[in-house]
């Protein structure tokens, strides 16, 4: 084999993934599809992104596109920007600017473990998270969410812990179930890492995934888990709020709570771990636009009308649906249970949804928001008219 076992594991375990990804893209030249998979934008570009990247690529020094590793101004930007969201008192010296939320982790990834360490992934959860462990020579161990609401699971998580585990993964709101945590589960997940790390003699870090922090709906407030748990990094990705993942922009805070000698020791490595990594800072461009970028977010508000459009038609439908409270996601259970199945029958009308076997749950499927109204109105029909038929019930 010409590739190497972590290689191998890594692409056997996102190859549905990107299966997928090619049956989409050659959909995609249907100029009738309706496309509901990925997060992508189906309209134009919000004007303050392209106005902020207008403003910036005209250099203003001979150095203008010189090596960037984090620039001061994005760091201090971010970090007051945190210290009004969260309330703790991030500084700029705890965040390293990267490459989108990838970036974030993979620097995660190399700052905190060791190869053969283990790394508990919520199920379901974001697919790239089992491909990214094993690419890092990682062990990734499933807890699953509760099955009915999708709520964390703190006892699911404290059974996945053993004295190999080394960070915990938590995303909220949640890819693709749409849940935002709450804080008391963030406290009840503390005090199991706590006992864990003490129980084992060695450190459980929390790795907070929060690139949909502030995609939230119905006033829903965001909690994370930082203020509960001291030894949590953040990773965040500008993409989602922009809706532009085509341009990676996105950061690793350290938690401003973690033990002085221990901040600092993480601290002095950012910047060399970013340099190994690959060189993972975001390019010069997107680093000077974001105290332009920082309070920019595209309409949340029409997010959510087209949540309750697609929802009450589901649910109307007699579809099983998570109401999603954060997020750009619909999460379903599909009728008849076969989530493959659903989207088959859909695909034949040229609707394209995402099964939920990518998230290793065969019998769901999930719905993009990031598509039109128009397109939205244009796919209720099909997708009521194919939940009666695999269901077997007229509506």
């Amino acid at each position: 084999m010409a590739i190497s076992t972590r290689a191998a594991r890594a692409k056997a375990a996102v190859d549905v993934v990107t299966t997928f990804f090619a049956k989409v893209q050659g959909a995609a030249d249907d100029p009738d599809a309706l496309d509901f998979t990925f997060g992508n934008p189906h309209e134009f570009a919000l004007p303050g992104l392209t106005d902020a990247l207008r403003a910036h690529v005209e250099p203003q020094t001979v150095d203008w596109f010189a090596y960037k590793t984090s620039e001061p101004e994005a760091q201090h930007t971010v970090a007051a920007g945190l210290r009004a969201e969260l309330g703790l008192p991030f500084e700029p010296e705890d965040i390293a600017m990267t490459q989108g939320a990838f970036g974030a982790i993979s620097l995660a990834l190399a700052l905190l473990t060791d190869a053969g360490d283990e790394v508990v992934i919520p199920v379901p959860g974001w697919f790239c998270y089992e491909p990214m462990l094993y690419a890092a020579d990682l062990v990734p161990v499933r807890a699953a969410l509760d099955p009915d609401t999708f709520d964390l699971d703190v006892d699911a998580i404290a059974r996945a812990i053993t004295p190999r585990t080394r960070i915990v993964i938590v995303n909220s709101p949640a890819n693709p179930t749409g849940r935002v945590y709450p804080e008391a589960a963030w406290r009840a997940l503390a005090e199991v890492l706590e006992r864990a790390s003490s129980e084992h003699g060695r450190r459980i870090w929390l790795l907070s995934d929060e690139p949909y922090r502030r995609i939230r709906f119905d006033g829903i407030e965001f909690a994370s888990p930082a203020p509960a748990y001291p030894w949590t990094v953040i990773d965040y990705s500008y993409g989602k709020v922009l809706l532009a993942p085509g341009q990676r922009l996105g950061y690793l805070a350290l938690s401003p709570l973690i033990p002085p000698a221990e901040r600092e020791e993480l601290r002095a490595a950012l910047f060399p771990l970013g340099l190994a990594i690959g060189w993972g800072f975001p390019d010069a461009v997107m680093q000077y636009s974001v105290p332009a970028l920082e309070h920019l977010s595209i309409d949340v508000a029409e997010l959510a009308r087209k949540r309750d459009r697609l929802y009450d038609a589901l649910v109307g439908a007699g579809v099983e649906v998570t109401r999603p409270e954060g997020t750009f996601y619909l999460w379903g259970k599909a009728p008849g249970g076969d989530g493959e199945a659903f989207c088959a029958a859909l695909a034949e009308r040229g609707v394209h949804l995402m099964p939920g076997s990518l998230f290793d749950q065969p019998h769901h499927f999930r719905i993009s928001l990031t598509a039109t109204m128009e397109s939205i109105e244009r796919a209720i029909p099909h997708l009521k008219e194919v939940a009666a038929d695999l269901s077997g019930v007229r509506h």
